[in-house]
């Protein structure tokens, strides 16, 4: 299986490719998407470069699944609308490539990576090459797409699994009934 790794930003994305043969793991490919030479105004344009840029990835990798970073609440609420709408490019490209999003926060993705969820950039980007047995260290943005990837090459299977032995069902004791949750 070919998973793409998608880390949002609205200045640089990063992205990342593995191929997953039972429990080995294959560097692909990496790299950052980058609209840095954009005016900052220009954000209908900046969502197509990410746009675009995650389309011509799903064309030239032809992955079999995607795994995109959660977006985090930040203490500025503008940055935070901001990273949602490239969060938001990011995902309806890989929906118009039909590749299956997975969605996994920072946290996650570190404590697959590195073994706990504070670890630093710098943690990230070491696990990542050691687990893909790469020459040298990938870039922040590409590291923590490549650690997407590779969370969701460990839980993507496992949540298979479960979802296969047993079906989620809707519950009625959730519903709404006459204005109150139950």
């Amino acid at each position: 299986m070919r998973i793409l790794g998608i880390d949002p930003g609205l200045q640089t994305t990063g992205f990342g490719v593995i191929d997953v043969e039972g429990h080995t793991l294959r560097y692909v490919a990496s790299g950052t998407i980058s609209t840095r030479h954009m005016a900052r105004g220009e954000l209908p344009a900046r969502l197509k470069v990410l746009f675009d840029g995650i389309s011509e990835l799903s064309a030239r990798y032809q992955p079999d699944a995607s795994a995109v970073e959660i977006v985090f609440v930040n203490v500025n609420p503008q940055s935070t609308l901001l990273l949602g709408q490239a969060r938001g490019a990011c995902v309806t490209a890989l929906v118009s490539a039909s590749l299956p999003v997975a969605e996994y926060t920072a946290l996650q993705m570190k404590q697959a990576v590195a073994g706990h969820g504070k670890a630093a950039k710098a943690q990230v980007q070491e696990m990542v090459a050691r687990l893909l047995k790469l020459p040298g260290l990938p870039g922040t943005d590409a590291a923590d797409a490549l650690g997407l990837a590779i969370t969701h090459a460990h839980a993507g299977q496992s949540m298979a699994r479960l979802a296969a032995a047993a079906p989620l069902e809707r519950r009625s004791s959730a519903m709404f009934r006459k204005g109150r949750s139950y």
